[in-house]
């Protein structure tokens, strides 16, 4: 991966929300979506939904990273060293994909917990609800990120991690709280809101795809833990927001409407539900 994505169009927002952002590939999305076929015209990118100050304030939210001789470092220590074990395994290859935050494939990521292939043709409006939900949630860690620098377990205890060609910018980038969990539980519960009849399937894919930053060996449990409490908060907020509020039932249209179609996800999702299964790591 290279140091363009997210963190390229994160600037962006960062100069209008008054945010510093560290240059890091460590979320990844580009702007705008490539044009699929003609008849389907993508939607135009437009950013986040939040205006300049309105995002939640993580540095209130959280507390400081655990310290190092704490309870909580020995437990994210624990649970590093499990997720260190998972290298190779069906697991950590899902892990690899839940990594790329790059659209338009990162639109796909719940595909199979919703139950409808999600893109730009079929489904408009909830591509482009993710895709401008992942920039609130991604710029609302920064501030805590830059603040506490905490560095990541691959920096303190070795290992490989999945995505290797990320190795020299996460080394720079603070690993509290996880900017890609922020983002994949923002989207379980804004998909649990459009889906409702698969919200346990979206909320534990939500889970799952959040313990996947501590499979990759990318962040600590406490990170993700914190991450998911900063997506939850941009949700509560976007919900003051009246064109968040018409894409959610937009979107829920569109999955009706997919679903009625016979339109079922591109995705392997029997390859996704066995390497799910089989997860070691145990429950937070």
């Amino acid at each position: 991966m290279n140091r363009t994505g997210l963190s390229v169009l994160l600037a962006g927002a960062a100069a209008m929300a008054g945010v510093a952002v560290a240059q890091s590939p460590a979320l990844q999305t580009q702007a705008p979506p490539p044009a699929p076929a003609a008849a389907h015209p993508a939607p135009a990118f437009q950013g986040g939904y939040l205006p300049k100050g309105a995002a939640p304030s993580s540095l209130t939210l959280l507390a400081a990273p655990p310290a190092k001789d704490s309870a909580s470092q020995a437990r994210d220590n624990a649970m590093a060293k499990i997720a260190r074990s998972l290298k190779g395994s069906p697991r950590w290859t899902q892990a690899t994909l839940d990594a790329d935050l790059k659209f338009p494939g990162a639109a796909n990521t719940y595909s199979c917990a919703v139950g409808v292939d999600i893109n730009p043709a079929t489904t408009p409006r909830l591509y482009t609800l993710l895709n401008r939900s992942l920039i609130d949630a991604g710029l609302a860690t920064y501030p805590t990120k830059t603040r506490f620098q905490r560095p990541r377990p691959f920096v303190v205890a070795g290992g490989d991690i999945c995505t290797p060609a990320a190795d020299a910018g996460l080394r720079k980038d603070g690993s509290y709280p996880s900017g890609h969990s922020a983002v994949g539980w923002a989207w379980a519960l804004i998909l649990a809101e459009a889906a409702p009849d698969r919200q346990d399937a979206i909320l534990a894919r939500g889970r799952a795809f959040m313990q996947s930053r501590v499979v990759c060996n990318v962040h600590w449990l406490s990170d993700t833990e914190a991450g998911g409490l900063v997506g939850t908060a941009v949700v509560a907020r976007l919900h003051n927001d009246p064109a968040f509020r018409a894409d959610v039932e937009a979107a829920r249209s569109e999955i009706t409407a997919a679903r009625a179609a016979g339109q079922t996800p591109t995705r392997d999702c029997k390859a996704e539900a066995a390497a799910l299964s089989n997860d070691p790591m145990p429950a937070p």
